[in-house]
């Protein structure tokens, strides 16, 4: 019986980081997990989303009940190399600690799903019932692979939901904000500055709406997830100091909860740019990413099931918050009940997105213990 023991691990781990998946290149991913899965007899099948870019589906045991397990094959962009101590594509252990691009988002993550599904396949299978990894491609920017799986229907049979994004030993998440990305466009008539008065300036209304907006949504009563943020991250217009510009564009962002999700977000925006329009403005509004709050009871069966097998690995007990950020369940969870088994829990801190992006060696061992104890017990009874 061969297994993935820690040494092997960190060497998959290493292989994964040396593919420089920023926002493509998933399917070099998926075919080195492919691979490696094959090599233990487990049929994995690649899904093309678009050019070099891939989800990956693989799949233990037979029959009902399904556990869903997921991580993400992409990385954000290494930032100023020049900044780094290591190279970011290279797997680098110093003092306790390991370096490179997606070790802790969530490059690790992955390869402990990967290397549970091959330790317990290794050992007979799930007692009974299905594991299905699926190992999405850009999650970091739209979430396509996830949204794709759900569209394929991947879900739609499944029991319960394990993302292994970064939450450390210490917690987990059964909840995550929504995340909408919003493109506003404003119309104008350029002329030159000495005469305003013939022209419009396309950026004085889409100012005055934006922080017309930003006051409103500060007033929104915060929720089990905290307040609605409403940010606004982009704002470009205008070509040169002496023309009123014709066109002006805004990209917001705005993190949604259960009791102010989106189509509420999308309501008063509409209402706002239709009155300002009505006073001659010609601002548009376009979506560009809209994922919705996701919100599961907190004693969920997953989440009681890493509370009980965490606990030895954290010392202590293994608190439930919400996600600060959006993962792959803003698709894979969407419109499940709100007992549905699902769990954020997975080896990583917050370094992720940040130069020199780390992830404390004993806590990725560590997490490869809790992930192959925790698929292999969700199912006695069909009961966690």
């Amino acid at each position: 019986m061969r297994t993935i023991e820690d040494d092997a691990a960190l060497k998959i781990l290493a292989d994964v980081i040396k593919i420089p998946s920023v926002n493509d290149h998933e399917l070099t991913v998926a075919k080195y997990l492919q691979a490696l899965l094959a090599k233990y007899d487990i049929s994995a099948k690649i899904y093309p989303i678009t050019g070099d870019r891939a989800n990956l589906v693989a799949e233990i045991g037979h029959g009902q009940p399904v556990l869903a397990v997921s991580g993400h094959m992409d990385v954000v962009a290494a930032g100023d190399l020049a900044a780094w101590d290591t190279d970011p594509f290279t797997l680098v252990e110093k003092s306790g600690q390991l370096f490179g691009r997606g070790v802790t988002d969530m490059k690790a993550g992955l390869v402990a799903l990967v290397a549970a599904m091959i330790n317990i396949q290794q050992q007979g299978g799930p007692k009974h019932g299905t594991i299905r990894l699926l190992a999405t491609m850009g999650e970091e920017v739209g979430e396509a692979g996830s949204a794709a799986f759900y569209q394929q229907g991947a879900m739609q049979d499944a029991a319960g939901l394990l993302i292994a994004e970064p939450s450390t030993v210490y917690g987990t998440a059964a909840e995550q904000k929504g995340s909408y990305d919003l493109k506003l466009t404003s119309k104008g008539k350029a002329v030159h500055s000495s005469t305003p008065e013939r022209g419009y300036n396309a950026l004085v209304p889409l100012i005055k709406l934006l922080n017309e907006a930003n006051d409103y949504f500060e007033t929104i009563p915060a929720g089990e997830m905290g307040p609605v943020r409403f940010n606004i991250d982009v704002l470009n217009g205008g070509d040169q100091v002496n023309s009123l510009p014709d066109l002006a564009t805004a990209l917001v962002n705005v993190r949604t909860i259960p009791e102010y999700d989106n189509d509420q977000v999308t309501q008063k925006l509409t209402d706002l740019i239709a009155a300002y329009n009505q006073q001659g403005a010609d601002i548009k509004m376009t979506a560009i990413m809209n994922e919705s709050p996701i919100a599961t009871t907190a004693d969920n069966r997953l989440v009681k099931l890493v509370q009980a097998i965490g606990k030895p690995y954290a010392g202590r007990d293994v608190v439930v918050a919400s996600s600060p950020g959006i993962t792959d369940a803003s698709n894979l969870a969407k419109r499940q009940p709100a007992d549905f088994p699902f769990a954020v829990y997975g080896p990583g801190n917050m370094t992720q997105h940040q130069v020199n992006e780390s992830l404390p060696n004993r806590c990725f061992m560590t997490l490869l213990q809790f992930i192959n104890s925790c698929l292999h017990v969700f199912w006695p009874s069909n009961r966690c």
